[in-house]
Formats: structure tokens, sequence, C-alpha cells
């Protein structure tokens, strides 16, 4: 059996038993709070933050962050704003500070305007962690990277110049301007196309715009973009940006290219007729499953988040602690997956 076959029969069986339980766990927006268990309870709650309630991305990342929280006889929650601004998430933190949860995972809207909330949160005993965004490395205990972002970066930009055949500017379609995801990402984006000049020479960047992870202003956005004939492919790192890209795209019947980071069942479509010749995306239920155990062996105090801690991240194996680039540390998820015609159909089923 081929390692691609093996990847999939996995990842099918561990989504399969996470919807199974998902019907358990507590969902909540900001402004809803149901009871859950507490430190004080004796039972641990461990909450997941989403960049905005809806992402369909991040419900995705709150199923694999249930069900490794359920392997562990704790309690989970999911919280979010119904925008993805920092503003929002700074009153559930507040919230869950109150609640007297044992952890919070957080997918930050910003690197830096979240902490004082988290500070407080940490000097209050609860864990902190983020995942998929970063905060900035003193808001935080560690944080989970889903892959290495230099890797994510100049992908990217190998695969746009690929698909125009170095003829042609690249335009990017971002999340929010404070994403510290994104951001990372077109930074090592710029150094590619900055330290192989003659290579790009043909394949600008013409523009970054940012769709706030909202799909009307992401919509929008793509649309502004097709008004400049110098665009001929579109970079979207983003799930949200690559599903409001593709469909402007599929239905003006537009030339321009689409390659980013998005989910294989929304994105199918547009890979098999041809719009988004191939992109990359991680399993974003293993990232919450790893959040999840990193959590629970910080609450335990099997590890502290310092460099050189490792612990066991259940199905995911073995797992350390390691610097991460913008300062303080992180836990590494592993590589970006490529997802093209030769293997949409059948992972379009699998998340």
């Amino acid at each position: 059996m081929n390692t691609k076959k093996i990847l999939s029969i996995c990842i099918t069986a561990v989504l399969s038993v996470s919807l199974l339980a998902g019907c358990g766990g507590k969902t909540d927006s900001a402004g809803s709070g149901s009871g859950s268990a507490s430190k004080d309870s004796g039972s641990p709650t461990y909450a997941f933050v989403a960049k905005d309630v809806q992402n369909p991305y991040m419900k995705k990342v709150y199923e694999g962050f249930e069900k490794s929280v359920k392997e562990m006889g704790a309690t989970a929650l999911y919280k979010g704003p119904e925008a993805a601004t920092p503003e929002k998430q700074i009153e559930i933190i507040n919230q869950l500070v109150a609640q007297k949860v044992s952890g919070i995972a957080i997918a930050a809207n910003d690197a830096d305007a979240l902490q004082p909330a988290l500070q407080e949160a940490m000097n209050a005993g609860i864990k902190v962690i983020s995942l998929d965004s970063a905060v900035n490395k003193d808001s935080r205990q560690t944080h989970i990277q889903q892959a290495d972002p230099e890797k994510i970066g100049r992908g990217l930009i190998q695969a746009a110049y690929e698909m125009v055949q170095g003829k042609g500017g690249i335009a990017v379609l971002s999340a929010t301007a404070q994403a510290t995801n994104q951001n990372l990402w077109i930074e090592w984006m710029q150094k590619e196309l900055k330290e192989h000049p003659d290579k790009y020479a043909n394949t600008p960047l013409i523009k970054v715009a940012y769709g706030d992870d909202d799909p009307t202003k992401s919509t929008s956005e793509t649309q502004a973009l097709l008004t400049n004939a110098d665009v001929k492919v579109i970079i979207a790192p983003t799930t949200v940006g690559m599903l409001a890209a593709g469909k402007v795209l599929q239905d003006k019947k537009s030339d321009v290219k689409l390659t980013g980071l998005g989910l294989p069942s929304e994105m199918a479509p547009f890979i098999e007729d041809g719009t988004c010749p191939w992109m990359y995306l991680w399993n974003p239920v293993d990232i919450g499953y790893l959040a999840g155990y990193t959590m629970d062996s910080l609450n335990k105090g099997q590890i502290k988040g310092a460099k050189g801690d490792s612990f066991k991240a259940g199905s995911l194996g073995d797992k350390a602690v390691t610097d991460a680039a913008g300062g303080g540390t992180e836990v590494m998820l592993g590589d970006p997956f490529k997802f093209d015609k030769n293997n949409i159909a059948e992972w379009k089923n699998v998340y």
C-alpha cells in the first residue's frame, strides 16, 4: 500500500471518530457562555478560541481539539467572535478567565493586542497556547505551528511562477493585515522573490489585498484584483479567501490562476476544472488534536513550554518543543501537503 493511501485511511479514521464524538462537545460564540467544568471542579476545561466562530477551517481545528481533550477525560469549549477582530477575542478571553478554565488555545486575530488579556489569564494560572495564527511570545506558553513558514511562503511563490510559466504578475489575497501566520508566509514569499530576481523578473508581486477572512470582503477584493490586467495568478493563504477567489474566477471564466491554502472539500470543484491547478494544506483536525495534548501536558506539569521539552501527543506520537522563528517556542505538526487533480477525488470527502 503506498504512502498516499495509508495517509488517507489514517485521516479518515481520525475524522470518523471525531465526528462521532462531536455531538457531546460545547460550542459557544462570543456572547453565549454555557456552563462548564472548571479548575475548581477537579475536571479541567480547555477552551479553543477561534478567529471567528463560523469559519469552516476553525471548526475542523476544533474537531481535533475536542477529540484529544475527550481522550484525556477533560471538557472542551468552542468560543469565537462573529467577526474576526481582536477586540471580540479579548472579551472572550476575559469571560474564560472569569470561568476559571484550565487552558486557552487561541488562533489570534492580532499578535500583540491580546497580550494584556492573555497575560492576565496566565497570571491566574491558566495555561495559554496559540495555534494557526500566533500571539507574541510573551502572551503564551508555546505555539502550535502547522508547517514550516519558509516552506509555505517559498512554495506558494514557486507554485505561482510555475502556473504562469514565469510570465505574469502575482497578487496575494490574505486574511487580516494583523494575521501573524499569513504575514510570516508573505515575508517568505517576498524573500523568495528578492533572492532570485532573475528568475522572477517577469512575475512581480503586484499587490497584497486583505479579505479579513470574510467571504463578502474576500469576494470584492478578488474582483478588484482582476481589474489589473497584469495579475495572472492569485495566492490565497487562507481557506476563506481561497473559496471566495475560486468562485469569482470560476463565475467570470477568468484565465487568472489560483493557488494557496484551502480545504479539499471546498476547493475540489476548482481543482477539477483547472481554476486552481494545485494548492496546499495540512490536516486542520491534527492541528487541534496536537493543541489539545500540548495543553494537557502543560496543565499536568509534564512540560513548561521550554525548548527541549517533549511529550506524547496521542496518535500523533512523540512531539518536541523547539525555538520559534519569532521568539518563544513552538511545537511543529509537519510539512504541508499538495492537492491536485491526481489526488483531490480521494481527499475531498476526508476534510
